[in-house]
């Protein structure tokens, strides 16, 4: 059995569609969380929703346009999300912690690696983290995006079996549901299967920022350190307990591949890049097939203005992401060195520096792009 949940509840569950927080669904949750932490299952919640419930408090229908709006909402709401959450554990003489994250905190290697200890000792405690991103202070530029995205790199974070994400869809279907009334329920699935974007489409409800498109991606992020992923309705009762029982509920994703190294999958979950390199046929074969480092005479165009030790995007002729990682050279060392052997570095720059534009150590090949 799985011993380390990442449990994730979307904003329609938590506030009732808008009409403030669904307190009785809330203690039915957490009811099911503390039974899995008697059978031994160590859980981590991140929890949306505080946008929402502000929003309910206010008496808002729509969700806010200005970002000082949006976090004034997710302040007011934090609040009594908290404290719902704390009051129900509270009932089953559990502790719990709130965790508020920003993208930062998880693309800074120091600041990632304390966030990790930071969990690992809460939940050697036996504390439940909730946690969620820090709407109050986080910009369009630097954000998660949806707290799907932010569970699976939880999930890469605290190197979890499983990855639970519940929402108002029983599962993820062939065709929308709501649409198409004879659409199927897909049961089973790997990671690695391409074809899941094609049926996940791309759109949210009016509360969440994320549709079925972003809980494929997550599945495929937290699958990089070997967690399966559940889509599934978090209505269904007693869902949490029966999956532990090993009921098929929902859609599983499977991971159906061993973990990458944990500091790959720090890399793997960057949101935001420095810039792009695209490298020739050649190079891709040879990142692909023996996951070698990127040598300056592989690439062949070079964009975006970045400084050694960013985070740098691979992609091949087309513009299809191949890789990802830390680059050893500046932009505009790198627009000196394109198409040039490693045996040149040192004439062209005046110094003698890495041979390799990206080491392999500190690249992450994209293997579903």
């Amino acid at each position: 059995m799985a011993k380390r949940w990442v449990v994730k509840i979307g904003s329609a569950l938590l506030t009732a569609n808008g009409a403030g927080l669904a307190k009785e669904a809330i203690a039915g949750w957490v009811e099911q969380m503390a039974d899995l932490r008697r059978q031994g299952i160590e859980v981590v919640l991140v929890s949306s929703g505080a946008v929402a419930a502000g929003m309910a408090v206010m008496g808002w229908s729509e969700r806010p346009q200005r970002m000082s709006d949006l976090q004034a909402a997710a302040a007011i709401g934090q609040v009594g999300l908290v404290q719902s959450y704390q009051a129900e554990f509270s009932r089953y003489q559990l502790q719990s912690a709130q965790v508020l994250l920003v993208h930062d905190d998880l693309s800074n290697r120091k600041r990632y690696l304390n966030a990790q200890a930071t969990l690992r000792s809460l939940l050697s405690m036996g504390v439940v983290p909730v946690i969620n991103e820090n709407d109050t202070v986080v910009t369009d530029e630097i954000r998660f995006g949806d707290n799907d995205t932010l569970g699976a790199l939880v999930a890469n974070l605290v190197e979890a079996d499983r990855l639970i994400i519940m929402t108002d869809q029983d599962g993820l279907f062939d065709a929308d549901p709501r649409k198409h009334p004879h659409a199927k329920l897909i049961e089973h699935a790997s990671a690695e299967d391409k074809l899941l974007f094609a049926v996940a489409g791309d759109t949210g409800g009016h509360l969440g920022r994320g549709g079925m498109y972003t809980k494929v991606n997550a599945a495929r992020l937290a699958a990089r350190s070997g967690a399966d992923t559940i889509i599934v309705g978090g209505a269904i009762e007693g869902v949490l307990t029966r999956i532990a029982a090993g009921e098929q509920l929902g859609t599983t994703i499977s991971a159906g591949r061993e973990p990458v190294a944990a500091r790959k999958q720090w890399l793997a979950g960057h949101l935001r890049v420095a810039g792009r390199v695209t490298i020739d046929d050649g190079a891709v074969r040879v990142l692909r097939s023996s996951g070698s480092s990127l040598l300056p005479v592989g690439i062949t165009a070079v964009e975006g203005s970045f400084e050694r030790g960013e985070v740098v995007i691979c992609t091949d002729s087309s513009g299809s992401e191949v890789a990802r990682g830390l680059v050893n050279y500046s932009s505009a060392e790198a627009v000196k060195l394109k198409g040039l052997a490693s045996s040149r570095i040192e004439k062209v720059l005046g110094y003698r520096g890495d041979e390799e534009m990206m080491h392999r150590d500190n690249m992450v090949i994209a293997v579903w792009a």
